[in-house]
C-alpha cells in the first residue's frame, strides 16, 4: 500500500506528453462523455471530475497490498492532481525505532496524475481508474479538503497497517463528502474474511515474510471483518465502491461509480484469491527436524560430527524460538502494535528456548546436573503442547496452525533427545543429587 520514500514521485515526462495522455484517458473512459472546455458561465465545481485510482501489487513487501489515490481533474484551472496518502521515508529520523514501536508517520501529497500513472506502468503495476458520480458541491468539497490535507501542517498521520492506512484515508475522504454513504452501506456487511486472511494470501509469494507475519500477529487479526474494514486494501475498496449508491439530482439512488477503465494491465501474476494451506509442509519440516535432533543426540557422544550437528540444531532453534519469543512479548507489551497483542504463539516461540543450547551442552558433558538441564526441554515442549491443547477451549481461536505444526514436533524431538541423553549418562555414571 506504500508507494516509496519521501522523495516522492519523480517529476518525469514532458508537458506535451502529459497533456496528450490525460486527453486520451478522459476521452476514452467507459460510457462517459469527454468534458468540453467549460464556458465562463459554468461554475468551477461543475467541471471537476473525481477519479478513484487503484494500483495493483508490486514486488516489494510494502507493495504487495496494492495502493490507491484520489485524482482530481480540474480543466477550469488546468490541473490534474493525484492525492496519495502512502508516503514514507526510510531515512526519516528514528525510522526503525518508530517502525518497531508501531509509531510510524506517513504523509499525503498531490502529484501530477500523468506522471503518477507512468511511475506505476514502469514498475509493471496495474492501474485502474473509476470516475465517481458526485454532486458538484461534493466534488468541490472533496477538492478543498484534499488541498487542505496536503498542507505541511495537516499532511502527517500516525499510520496503522489495518485501521488507518493509505487506503482507509482515501475511503474516509470520499465518505465525508457523500455524507457517510460508504460506511452506512458497508459497516454491517460481513466481508467473510479477516485481516490475517488477506495478509497471508498477499505474502504467499515470500515464505519467510509469510511465516514471520503469521507468528507476529495475534488473535485480533483473526476476527471477522466488515466490508468497511476490508477497504483497508485498495483492490477490495475498488470492488466495494461498485456496490455503493448515492442520491442523484432527482433524489433516487444511483451508482457511486459512473464509469471505470483499465489504464495498464500488469504482466505479473495476480495474488491468490485465498491463503495457501501449508500446514502439512510446516508439519513435515517440524517432524524432520525433531527426528534429526533425536538421531544426532544418539550418536553425539562418540561422533564429533553428530555432536556438532546436534548442538547446532538445538542451539539454532533455541536462538530462533527464544529471541522470537522475546520479540513477540515486546510487540505485545511494549509497542503500539495492537494487532500483535494476545499472541498464542508465545507458547510456541518461548524465551525459555534460549536455555536449550546450554542444556544440550550440559547433557552431553554428563555432569551432575544433566538431568535438571534436560528438564528445560520438557518445559519448552510442554508449553508448546499446551498451546495445542488450549485450542479445545473457547477464546483460543488464533489461526496459528502452521506455527504449531512446525514448533511442537521439533520441540518434542529435542526434549526426548535431551532426556534420553541425560538418562544414558546417569546409567553410566550413577545418579547424582
Amino acid at each position: 500500500m506504500k508507494t516509496g520514500t519521501g522523495g516522492g514521485v519523480r517529476r518525469a515526462g514532458a508537458g506535451l506528453v502529459r497533456a496528450l495522455l490525460l486527453t486520451a484517458l478522459i476521452a476514452s473512459r467507459g460510457a462517459a462523455q469527454a468534458a468540453p472546455p467549460s464556458p465562463p458561465s459554468v461554475e468551477p465545481a461543475d467541471s471537476l471530475q473525481i477519479f478513484l485510482m487503484t494500483f495493483g501489487p508490486g514486488r516489494e513487501v510494502w507493495e504487495r497490498f496494492g495502493h490507491n489515490a484520489i485524482w482530481v481533474h480540474d480543466p477550469l484551472h488546468g490541473t490534474d492532481e493525484a492525492y496519495n496518502y502512502g508516503l514514507f521515508d526510510f531515512h526519516q529520523h528514528n525510522f526503525l525505532l518508530r517502525f518497531v514501536r508501531g509509531q510510524m508517520w506517513y504523509w499525503m501529497a498531490g502529484f501530477p496524475a500523468s506522471e503518477y500513472i507512468q511511475q506505476y506502468e514502469r514498475n509493471n503495476r496495474s492501474v485502474w481508474v473509476q470516475q465517481l458520480e458526485l454532486p458538484a458541491d461534493a466534488r468541490a468539497r472533496l477538492q478543498e479538503f484534499l488541498e487542505w490535507n496536503a498542507l505541511p501542517e495537516h499532511r502527517f498521520y500516525h499510520y496503522d497497517y489495518y485501521r488507518d492506512n493509505c487506503s482507509t484515508r482515501v475511503r474516509d475522504a470520499i465518505d465525508r463528502v457523500v455524507d457517510g454513504a460508504l460506511e452506512r452501506q458497508t459497516a454491517h456487511v460481513a466481508a467473510g474474511t479477516s485481516f490475517r486472511f488477506h495478509t497471508q494470501r498477499l505474502t504467499a509469494n515470500d515464505p519467510l515474510v509469510f511465516t514471520g507475519l503469521l507468528a507476529a500477529l495475534g488473535e485480533r487479526v483473526d476476527l471477522p471483518i466488515s466490508a468497511w474494514d476490508e477497504m483497508f486494501l485498495p483492490l477490495e475498496m475498488r470492488d466495494w465502491v461498485r456496490r455503493i449508491t448515492v442520491p442523484g439530482p432527482d433524489g433516487k439512488p444511483r451508482p457511486l461509480v459512473r464509469s471505470e477503465r483499465t489504464i495498464f494491465e500488469s504482466t505479473a501474476p495476480s495474488p491468490p484469491a485465498a491463503p495457501p494451506d501449508w500446514v502439512l509442509r510446516y508439519l513435515g519440516l517440524g517432524l524432520a527436524l525433531g527426528a534429526a535432533a533425536w538421531l544426532l543426540a544418539r550418536y553425539a557422544r562418540g561422533n564429533p560430527a553428530a555432536r556438532f550437528g546436534f548442538l547446532a540444531l538445538v542451539g539454532g532453534w533455541g536462538a530462533l524460538a527464544g529471541f522470537g519469543g522475546l520479540l513477540l512479548a515486546g510487540l505485545w507489551g511494549l509497542t503500539d502494535h495492537v494487532m500483535a497483542r494476545c499472541n498464542e504463539n508465545l507458547l510456541q516461540l518461548n524465551p525459555l528456548a534460549l536455555l536449550l543450547l546450554p542444556a544440550s551442552r550440559a547433557v552431553l558433558r554428563s555432569g551432575p546436573r544433566a538431568r535438571r538441564w534436560a528438564s528445560v526441554g520438557l518445559v519448552v515442549a510442554g508449553l508448546s503442547l499446551l498451546g495445542l491443547l488450549l485450542k479445545a477451549f473457547p477464546g483460543f481461536r488464533q489461526v496459528n496452525g502452521p506455527i504449531v505444526a512446525l514448533a511442537l514436533p521439533l520441540q518434542l524431538g529435542i526434549a526426548a533427545a535431551l532426556w534420553r541423553t541425560s538418562r544414558t549418562a546417569e546409567a553410566r555414571t550413577g545418579p547424582h543429587d
